[in-house]
C-alpha cells in the first residue's frame, strides 16, 4: 500500500515533485479539471438559487477510475493543485470525486517547486479554502450565464458560431472604441524649430520653447509654416546668449519584479511573444525542466500573481549574488512596495527559484524561447534589488533676441541596476562646457512640419496594461480573452496591432446597444471587486450571481424583441471568379483576408487576396509590390510576378529611392528599429520618423 498520494494537475509537475518527495510518495496528475459544467446546455439551475450542475468531463473516465484506485490504496492523500482560485476549485472537485472531506487537512500548495518548499508544505496541509472555491464558482457561473444567454441571440440575429462573454465583450468594446477614435481623428498641423549650435568643434541641438517676456517663457503655437517662418525671421543666428545653466543629478530606480501582467507586457515588447505563448512557456518553467545531472527542476515561482513581494530567503540569496558579482555598492536597501487596492498578495512575484542558476548555465537544457523568457525573468529579478542608476544632468536656457531655446543633456555616472537590465535606449547626451552670458552661433536652423497623431491601436502589451490599470478581468484571463477574440475573427493582428474586423464591429455595436448595463468597464470592474469579496468570505457568491442575472435578464427581454436580423455584407471586389463568373468577396480566415466566391456552397472557389501597396517592383519594373503572408501568418512584401520575379522584403517598400545608392526605400518597423531605411543591406541611409 502507498502511504502518501499527491495529486497535481500536470504530468510534468508530477514528475518534478515525485523526484523531490522520493519513494514514499506517489504523485499523479489529474490533467487539469476533472469536473465542469456541461458543454451542451446551460448547466445552471436558475430556479434553484443558481445551483451549478457539475459533470465528469468527457474522456476523463479512465483517468478518474485510476485516481480512485490510487486513492483507495493510499493511507494519506494530498491535493497539490496550483495555488490560485482555479487550483483550489480543482482540488475541491477532486475531493468530491475521491470521496474526501474538504474540511480535512488534505490541501497543499507550492509557490515554487523546490525541495525546501515542497518538503515543508507537505508536512503542513490545510483544509480546502471554500471562499476561494466559491469565488471561482461565481466567475464560472457568471461567465456561463453571459455566454450561454447572449451567444444564442447572436446566432439568431447575426450568424452561427459567434460568442459573447462577460469580460471578453468589454475587451472587444475597448478595441472597437479605439478604432472609432482613430476614424474620427482629424490631424492638426504644427511646427518645431531646432537650432544646431556650435562651440568650437562641438555641435549641440537646442529646441525652440517659446517667447521670452517679463522674465518668463511664453509658449508659442506654431500651426503653420507662416508662423514658423515668422519666428525664424526674428532669430539672430549669430547671437545665441547662454542665459541660464542648471546642473543637477537625477536617479532612476530599478523596475519592480514581474507580476503576471508585467511579464506578459515585457515579453510582448522585448521578445515579441503573444500572451498565450508567454504563459505556456512560464508554465513549463514553473512545473519543471530536465537539467543534466539534476532531473526535473522547477525554475521559476508560480506565474499567476499580481504581487511584487519577494520572500526573505530569496532576498538574502539575491543580495549575496549582487554583492559577490558586482560589489556592495550595487545592492539596494530593500524597498517596501505599496500593495495596490486590487492586488491579491497571497503569492510572491514571478522570480527564479534560485538566482544562482544563471541563464547561461542552463541554456543548453532549454528551448530557445524558454531560455529567452527565463533570462528575462532572471534579469528583472536581479535588477529589481539593485541600486538606482545615477545621472548628471544639465539644462541650458538660451536666448536669441526674444526667442527662448533649451538644451538638455545627461550622462550616466553610476549604472546601478542598468548593469543587468537592458539599457540600449539609455544614451549619454553630453553638452559642451559653457558659461552664462556666453554667445554662440547657429550652424543651421531646422524647422520641421509635424501632424498630431491619432491614438495608436492597442497591441497585446498596451491592451494588457490598460486592463490591469483599470481592474478589468484578471491577469490570468488576459491570454484566453485575446485568443478568443482572434479565433472568432472579431479581431485580427495587423503589424502587431489589434484591429477589429467588420464582424467584430457589428457584434460590438449590437452588444453595447442592448447590453450596455453589463458590457461596460465600470460594471466589469465592480464585478471583479465582488469576486474578491467572495474570496475573502465577505459576501455569498450566489447573491452576486443573482444580482448579475437580474440585470442580464432585463436586457435579454428587450434585446430578444427589439433586435432585427443583422446582415453582414462582405466587401465585393472586381475580381471575377474563374469558375462561375461572380464577383468575389473579401472574407477573413485564420491568416487574415482572402477572396471567396459568394456562390458558396455551390461554388467553393477561393483565392489569396492580392493587396497592392501602390509601389512598382524595383527589380523587374513590371510587377506591383503586394502584401503576402508567411506560413506562420507574418506579413511580408513581394512582387506580383512571382515566381518570374523573386523580389521580397520584410519591410514595407515606399515609392521613393535612396538618395545615396538609388535603391528603393522601406519602412522599418520592428522592436529594434523604426523609420525609413534603404533596402540595400550595404547602404546605411536612414530617416528617423519618430517624434
Amino acid at each position: 500500500m502507498t502511504k502518501n498520494l499527491v495529486v497535481v494537475e500536470s504530468p510534468t509537475k508530477a514528475k518534478t515533485i515525485k523526484k523531490i518527495l522520493g519513494r514514499n510518495y506517489k504523485v499523479v496528475a489529474s490533467v487539469g479539471h476533472i469536473r465542469d459544467l456541461p458543454k451542451s446546455r446551460l448547466g445552471i439551475d436558475i430556479d434553484d438559487d443558481f445551483e451549478p450542475e457539475y459533470i465528469n468531463i468527457r474522456g476523463k473516465g479512465p483517468l478518474i477510475k485510476e485516481l480512485k484506485k490510487e486513492a483507495k490504496a493510499s493511507d494519506r492523500i494530498l491535493l497539490a493543485t496550483d495555488p490560485d482560485r482555479e487550483g483550489e476549485a480543482i482540488s475541491w472537485h477532486l475531493s468530491h470525486i475521491l470521496g474526501l472531506d474538504p474540511s480535512a487537512p488534505i490541501r497543499v500548495t507550492f509557490n515554487e517547486i523546490t525541495p525546501d518548499t515542497v518538503k515543508a508544505n507537505v508536512k503542513t496541509p490545510r483544509s480546502i479554502d471554500r471562499n476561494l472555491v466559491d469565488a471561482q464558482q461565481a466567475r464560472r457561473v457568471l461567465d456561463r450565464l453571459a455566454g450561454y444567454k447572449i451567444s444564442p441571440l447572436l446566432w439568431k440575429k447575426v450568424k452561427s458560431g459567434l460568442s459573447a462573454g462577460r469580460v471578453q465583450s468589454v475587451v472587444l468594446k475597448l478595441i472597437c472604441d479605439r478604432e472609432k477614435e482613430i476614424d474620427a481623428f482629424i490631424p492638426e498641423e504644427y511646427w518645431s524649430i531646432d537650432a544646431e549650435l556650435k562651440k568650437s568643434r562641438k555641435k549641440f541641438v537646442s529646441k525652440f520653447v517659446g517667447k521670452w517676456k517679463d522674465g518668463k517663457i511664453h509658449k508659442v503655437d506654431m500651426t503653420s509654416k507662416t508662423a514658423a517662418d515668422e519666428v525664424i525671421a526674428s532669430i539672430d543666428s549669430d547671437h545665441f546668449v547662454i542665459q541660464k545653466i542648471k546642473e543637477g543629478t537625477r536617479s532612476k530606480n530599478a523596475y519592480l519584479p514581474f507580476t503576471t501582467s508585467t511579464l506578459q507586457q515585457e515579453a510582448s515588447r522585448k521578445l515579441g511573444f503573444s500572451t498565450r505563448k508567454t504563459m505556456m512557456l512560464a508554465q513549463n518553467l514553473y512545473e519543471g525542466i530536465n537539467l543534466p545531472g539534476q532531473g526535473s527542476v522547477g525554475l521559476i515561482s508560480y506565474m499567476r500573481t499580481d504581487s511584487v513581494r519577494i520572500s526573505d530567503v530569496a532576498l538574502k540569496e539575491i543580495a549575496s549574488f549582487i554583492d559577490q558579482r558586482f560589489g556592495s555598492k550595487y545592492k539596494n536597501i530593500h524597498r517596501t512596495h505599496k500593495v495596490g487596492q486590487n492586488v491579491q498578495d497571497a503569492h510572491e512575484c514571478i522570480r527564479p527559484t534560485s538566482i544562482m542558476r544563471e541563464p547561461i548555465q542552463i541554456k543548453d537544457a532549454l528551448s530557445r524561447d524558454q531560455f529567452r523568457l527565463y533570462q528575462l525573468i532572471w534579469k528583472r529579478t536581479v535588477a529589481s534589488q539593485m541600486a538606482a542608476a545615477k545621472y548628471a544632468t544639465m539644462n541650458i536656457d538660451i536666448l536669441s533676441n526674444d526667442n527662448a531655446f533649451r538644451s538638455s543633456g545627461s550622462q550616466i555616472k553610476f549604472d546601478g541596476f542598468l548593469k543587468v537590465w537592458d539599457y540600449s535606449s539609455e544614451k549619454d547626451n553630453i553638452l559642451p562646457d559653457l558659461d552664462e552670458g556666453e554667445v554662440v552661433k547657429a550652424a543651421k536652423l531646422l524647422p520641421e512640419q509635424h501632424f498630431t497623431q491619432a491614438p495608436p491601436r492597442y497591441n497585446e502589451a498596451s491592451l494588457i496594461k490598460y486592463l490591469e490599470e483599470h481592474g478589468i478581468g484578471r491577469p490570468s484571463t488576459y491570454s484566453p480573452i485575446i485568443t478568443t477574440l482572434l479565433s472568432r475573427y472579431y479581431v485580427v493582428i495587423d503589424e502587431k496591432k489589434l484591429v477589429p474586423t467588420e464582424l467584430g464591429i457589428t457584434v460590438n455595436d449590437l452588444l453595447t446597444q442592448y447590453f450596455d448595463d453589463i458590457i461596460n468597464e465600470n460594471f466589469t470592474v465592480n464585478m471583479e471587486k465582488e469576486l474578491d469579496k467572495i474570496a475573502e468570505g465577505d459576501e455569498p457568491w450566489k447573491a452576486s450571481v443573482a444580482e448579475f442575472y437580474k440585470v442580464l435578464r432585463k436586457d435579454l427581454d428587450v434585446a430578444e424583441t427589439s433586435i432585427e436580423k443583422v446582415a453582414i455584407k462582405p466587401e465585393v471586389t472586381d475580381v471575377i471568379c474563374d469558375k462561375c463568373g461572380r464577383n468575389m468577396v473579401i472574407k477573413f480566415g485564420r491568416y487574415g483576408k482572402f477572396l471567396a466566391c459568394p456562390g458558396f456552397p455551390e461554388c467553393r472557389n477561393t483565392k489569396p487576396l492580392i493587396e497592392k501597396i501602390g509601389v512598382a517592383c524595383p527589380k523587374c519594373g513590371d510587377g506591383q509590390i503586394v502584401v503576402k503572408r508567411s506560413k506562420k501568418g507574418r506579413k511580408f512584401y513581394g512582387c506580383s510576378h512571382y515566381p518570374e520575379c523573386d523580389f521580397v522584403t520584410w519591410n514595407k517598400p515606399i515609392d521613393r529611392t535612396c538618395p545615396k545608392c538609388g535603391e528603393i526605400l522601406t519602412e522599418a518597423n520592428s522592436r529594434k528599429e523604426h523609420g525609413i531605411k534603404c533596402s540595400n543591406p550595404n547602404c546605411d541611409y536612414r530617416e528617423n520618423t519618430e517624434g
